[in-house]
């Protein structure tokens, strides 16, 4: 990746007369960025309380534009890419920079369906969970045991990189299939490499050894949509934290697992946790006017959970696919219960209510990709671990591009506002 070189120059004046020279980076899409490394020498930091005007690092994976709805992975439109190929496309994508061709993409989905096992002593690795314990809790404890089973693999090398993103790439389904049929007290099912991504995952999820299990094409095609919408999205919490860990040189597994902790959060991968809560409390339509009249009430805390985005301030482009998806797997299904009965009103009201559209508080991938989950069958504890199997490739991208990079630990600063110095009394 090319070095950014400063273009143009800020003048930083200070009240108390103060000047400094600072390098203005240009970049290829979005804003520019002023260097404040200098500062330091003068004794001063700048401060941005959650990073949110701050460019972390330097990046040529994912672009978003969150005024115009854009979401670029490698300059392909997120909707082209979930509409025209599937999600072992785009995993090449972002973790090569360019589209597999027909030979290209053969070969990566072979090397990937030989890497599907997991050691079989996770199988008693399970056992130490109690049966109710969250599947996010097992999942992080299970991505950060495959390190004992791959200690050997921190050797700076782009082969090495490449085994470790195929190896984490194939194994995050057999991890989460197995989160789940554990908490359900049924057995583990072997990956089936004869089956797509997709349709390998729903098979370990759904299928028993007493019977023959046939993958449903459409809810194939939907679990594929929504791994793909939500591989990457650019410098997000969950990212952030695998670079952070990956900048002191860790086993690359340890790296996301703690991604896979920082996606937990309810403000991060829990959004379409916490929208079918919210749908669930709502519980029929006959209720829903009373609570869009308590989400426009300033004073009420009551918040409508998967309409807007905190980036997106125009329609979230992810939510225009997962909107036609969500309606194929309910068209498909024909399940009509009380809380899809919600959400398909809500959805009408926020696409028609001039206070939705006026602020544009539109549906989000959150509420449509929880919709989908809910209607297949898997259970709310589930989101969460479907959106850190499908954004592994994203974060895995992110720890291969540090580390063709000159490794720099990350070592934010603070502005100290405890007690000055002072001393025990004799």
């Amino acid at each position: 990746m090319p070095k950014l070189h400063p273009t143009l120059t800020a003048e930083l004046q200070l009240s108390d007369g103060r000047k400094f020279s600072l390098p203005v980076y240009q970049s290829n899409l979005g804003y520019d960025a002023i260097g404040v490394e200098s500062l330091q020498k003068e004794k001063l930091f700048t401060y941005d309380q959650g990073l949110t005007s701050t460019a972390l690092c330097e990046s040529s994976i994912t672009y978003i534009d969150g005024d115009q709805g854009i979401l670029l992975h490698r300059g392909y439109p997120i909707d082209e890419l979930a509409l025209r190929k599937s999600y072992l496309d785009v995993a090449y994508l972002l973790l090569n920079g360019e589209l597999p061709n027909t030979e290209e993409l053969d070969a990566f989905k072979k090397e990937i369906s030989s890497h599907y096992m997991v050691n079989e002593q996770f199988t008693r690795l399970f056992q130490g969970f109690r049966r109710d314990s969250h599947p996010m809790a097992v999942m992080c404890a299970a991505s950060s045991a495959l390190a004992a089973f791959y200690h050997d693999i921190l050797e700076d090398s782009q082969k090495s990189r490449d085994k470790t993103a195929i190896r984490l790439l194939a194994k995050m389904p057999t991890l989460a299939a197995m989160c789940y049929k554990y908490s359900i007290g049924r057995p583990f099912m072997y990956p089936q490499n004869n089956l797509s991504y997709a349709g390998n995952f729903l098979y370990m999820m759904f299928a028993t050894p007493c019977e023959p299990y046939v993958v449903n094409p459409v809810l194939e095609r939907a679990m594929d949509r929504i791994f793909t919408l939500h591989a990457d999205h650019e410098q997000n919490a969950s990212t952030s934290s695998v670079r952070s860990v990956a900048s002191s040189g860790p086993n690359p597994f340890a790296c996301i697992a703690a991604g896979i902790a920082s996606l937990w959060g309810p403000a991060h991968g829990g959004a379409n946790e916490a929208c079918i809560k919210m749908l669930e409390e709502i519980g029929t339509v006959d209720r829903i006017p009373e609570f869009i009249a308590r989400a426009k009430d300033k004073n009420d805390p009551f918040r409508l959970m998967g309409f807007g985005h905190r980036v997106y301030k125009n329609y979230d482009p992810r939510a225009k696919v997962m909107r036609e998806t969500c309606h194929e797997v309910l068209k498909e299904l024909g399940v009509t219960t009380p809380l899809l009965e919600v959400a398909m009103e809500l959805e009408r009201i926020a696409l028609s209510d001039p206070y939705f559209i006026e602020r544009k508080l539109y549906p989000n991938v959150d509420f449509y990709s929880g919709i989908i989950l809910q209607a297949i069958g898997i259970p709310t504890s589930m989101f969460t671990v479907i959106f850190a199997l499908a954004r592994t490739v994203g974060w895995i991208a992110n720890w291969k591009e540090m580390c063709e990079e000159s490794l720099k630990i990350v070592r934010p600063r603070q502005i100290y506002t405890g007690y000055t110095e002072r001393h025990i009394d004799k």
